[in-house]
């Protein structure tokens, strides 16, 4: 399966939806950069995100949660934050990555 990594913020771009869309059932999507504000438990793009976790694995990167100074806001339950070593091992585990910029 396929690692699709989103790292545009939902307000800048549709790169997660785009992503979503396309995306087959089974597939990894790692949210980093600005992509992480997607993971806010109370944004505007949770409920996309909620809908689709039967379909994919959700995953953010905790060290750009932090850059962005969201370490203290809910984060989408079901949602797997990993650091840098775990991006490494999703990378890894999966037969391609797919960037959505």
């Amino acid at each position: 399966m396929m690692l699709h990594t989103v790292n545009k913020s939902p307000f800048e771009r549709n790169t997660l939806e785009s992503c979503l869309r396309v995306a087959k059932p089974g597939s990894a999507v790692l949210l980093i950069e600005d992509g992480v504000i997607a993971a806010i438990s109370t944004g505007k793009h949770a409920d996309l995100i909620a809908s689709r976790m039967d379909d994919f694995s959700f995953y953010v990167l905790g060290p750009d949660v932090s850059a962005r100074g969201l370490e203290n806001m809910p984060l989408i339950d079901g949602l797997n934050v990993v650091d840098y070593g775990g991006f490494v091992d999703l990378v890894a585990e999966h037969d391609s990555v797919q960037s959505w910029l």
